[in-house]
Order: structure tokens, then sequence, then C-alpha cells
């Protein structure tokens, strides 16, 4: 037997159980998508928290 068929025969018997429900995956992935997105907004404007009200609370209005 080859290294992959002893493996393959090792994990026969251990059944997958994903980290994240098959019912929730959708909110996860939408929930860190949005994140993702505003968190690049945030960064990539000018790095200042006097700009921030004046830009980047519209900028993340208009992305929806």
């Amino acid at each position: 037997m080859s290294a992959l068929e002893l493996v393959w025969e090792g994990a026969s018997g251990n059944s997958f159980s994903p980290a994240i429900a098959k019912k929730s995956q959708f909110v996860v992935g939408f929930t860190l998508l949005l994140l993702a997105f505003v968190l690049t907004g945030f960064f990539s404007l000018n790095r200042s928290l006097v700009t921030l009200p004046l830009v980047g609370i519209p900028a993340s209005l208009a992305f929806g």
C-alpha cells in the first residue's frame, strides 16, 4: 500500500465536521465581506480622524 492509501484508509473512520454550520455560512461570509469592504475603505482614506467624518462616512454609505 502506498502512503496515500494508508492516509485514505485512516481518515475513512473520521467524519468531517465544519467549523461553521451550513445554515449560517452565508451570514458569516457576508459579514466578513462587509467588514473587509469597510476596513479597506477606512484604511485607504487619509488616515486622519479629522477627515474620517467628512470623507469616510459618506464613502461607506455610498458603498452600500
